[in-house]
């Protein structure tokens, strides 16, 4: 059952109050230096991944550039969740207006969809580097790079754009967003009528959009495995490639599934303490951007080199 805020409904200019964690008395100012640390390792690292990638025109290739695209999807979902948290933690501040909660949800639900979309793109240009290695460079053109990079964008935005479409005319009753951050769901249970068609459509849209990529990564991957063990028995250092390349790629799906599988599994059992479920509910948003710079520079052999000569000439340069 939907629960559903009775009362008056509210105007312009609403202003919402978020429920957040319960911090013990004093312990504000060491979960805000936390929560500080994290947001700062997490712009350092995939600042340090973007600028390396952008700088050293021999990492202008494919799949680089998609990484980019990645730190960015990161970086979304981060910067949209950490910076009021931290206010919250170290103000006590709770309070949100209506258009800053709308944009905080559609940014994060962006994300959400972003990096699934993205991860696919990553996964038919692996399917191409691997299984087609001598037409590569002729299919994935550049026009079509940013083609598929743009198409991943663009339809992570419009299934969001279209969610949120859902909150016209819907008149709100309540101001207590029960939760760390805002969310579509979040926000619609604050109505005063009931929005079916939007629980429809959110369903449809999680399920076809996760099945779907995980089709797209399924196909290429067993496809790629295929090649790898034809290939490998005439040459063992072509599978060994193969396998160093993708390596990441899947990590970084599989810690994002696992997060939001996680996250999922625990809004199932009422049991389960709130804060729980709030804090798994930064983990999915925060995690993955916090582990996908260390997991590209160690495993990523190209990034890792261009790293280690850019900061060791950086040292030279200054001694």
């Amino acid at each position: 059952m939907e629960n559903l805020t009775v009362g008056i409904p509210l105007k312009q200019p609403i202003v919402f109050e978020l429920e957040g964690f319960y911090v013990p008395p004093g312990y504000g100012p060491l979960f805000f230096v936390l929560a500080l640390l994290t947001f700062m390792v997490i712009l350092l690292g995939n600042g340090v991944v973007m600028w390396v990638i952008v700088t050293d025109k021999s990492l202008h290739r494919p799949m680089f550039v998609m990484v980019c695209n990645l730190v960015v999807c990161d970086l979304l979902g981060a910067t949209a969740v950490l910076p009021r948290l931290m206010m919250q933690l170290l103000t006590g501040q709770k309070a949100i207006a209506y258009i800053p909660a709308i944009i905080q949800a559609f940014c994060i639900h962006s994300y959400g969809a972003a990096i699934q979309t993205i991860l696919a793109v990553m996964a038919y240009d692996r399917y191409i580097a691997v299984c087609e290695p001598l037409r590569y460079h002729s299919i994935m053109t550049s026009a079509r790079l940013h083609s598929c990079c743009g198409l991943a964008w663009f339809i992570a935005a419009l299934l969001i754009f279209v969610l949120f479409s859902f909150h016209i005319n819907v008149p709100l009753c309540g101001r207590t967003i029960k939760h760390v951050y805002c969310s579509n769901r979040a926000i619609l249970r604050l109505g005063c009528i009931s929005t079916p068609v939007s629980n429809i459509y959110g369903l449809a849209m999680t399920w076809s959009l996760s099945t779907g990529v995980f089709l797209v990564i399924a196909f290429s991957y067993t496809k790629i495995l295929s090649a790898c063990l034809k290939q490998g028995r005439s040459d063992r250092s072509v599978r060994t490639k193969a396998f160093q390349t993708c390596a990441t790629h899947l990590m970084v799906y599989v810690i994002y599934e696992i997060a939001a599988v996680v996250l999922i599994m625990l809004y199932r059992f009422p049991s389960v303490s709130r804060d729980i479920q709030k804090f798994f509910g930064i983990v999915v948003l925060v995690f993955p951007p916090l582990v996908n710079p260390f997991i590209y520079g160690i495993f990523t052999k190209d990034l890792r080199g261009s790293v280690r000569k850019r900061f060791t000439a950086r040292i030279h340069h200054k001694n």
